[in-house]
């Protein structure tokens, strides 16, 4: 039992953290966390930055709530199929942040590599075909890039990362949040200096 608080504590701590930086904007995201033979993910119509213990639900790989007039996030199974395809994945965070949406929205990945600290992080960040939120065309659109990738892009709609602690995709959140801005400050000022090929591999040697 205090093991579902801790996690509970976790999702509610970070879900704010996403809120202070306008990461999830109104009712936009949705947080989860690993547990037992499912997950605890938050509340369909819930805030990632107002959440209480009441707005996070326990949730079966079937997707169905295990806890009483608990109603789950209606992208639970963009979580639930991540966690199927990534055993080592514990944590996920599906966010609307600016920057990182208006990239999603414009149909542009976050491929080029630019910098170093995001090559190193992400490898690049690729971008999901649209599909109806909610629907399993969009669980099947985003899902694939799992196999190789920890975040991606969501055409017209958003960001999702997955990772072994929240701590971690809290932090990867944030850094593809600034490299986004970044991208777009580059494009402003003449275009962005694409790193060498070489550069690339040496910087994935140093993972």
């Amino acid at each position: 039992m205090f093991y579902k608080k801790n996690l509970v504590k976790k999702i509610i701590k970070y879900g704010k953290m996403c809120g202070e930086k306008n990461f999830t904007p109104g009712y936009s995201g949705n947080i989860s966390a690993r547990y037992k033979n499912g997950l605890l993910i938050t509340t369909s119509g819930s805030s990632n930055s107002y959440l209480t213990d009441k707005e996070i639900v326990y949730t079966d790989f079937n997707g169905k709530s295990l806890e009483f007039k608990k109603k789950p996030s209606s992208e639970k199974f963009l979580h639930i199929e991540i966690y199927k395809r990534r055993p080592e994945i514990n944590y996920i965070i599906h966010v609307h942040a600016p920057y990182l949406s208006s990239f999603a929205s414009s149909g542009k990945d976050l491929m080029e590599p630019i910098m170093a600290e995001n090559v190193f992080y992400f490898g690049g960040i690729p971008l999901a075909k649209y599909a109806l939120p909610s629907s399993m065309d969009l669980v099947n659109n985003t899902v694939k890039y799992f196999d190789n990738y920890d975040a991606v892009l969501m055409e017209n709609h958003g960001f999702i990362v997955a990772s072994k602690s929240i701590e971690d995709a809290y932090m990867k959140l944030e850094l593809a949040e600034s490299y986004a801005q970044v991208v777009v400050n580059t494009i402003v000022l003449g275009g962005p200096k694409l790193l060498s090929d070489n550069d690339v591999s040496k910087i994935l040697e140093l993972r």
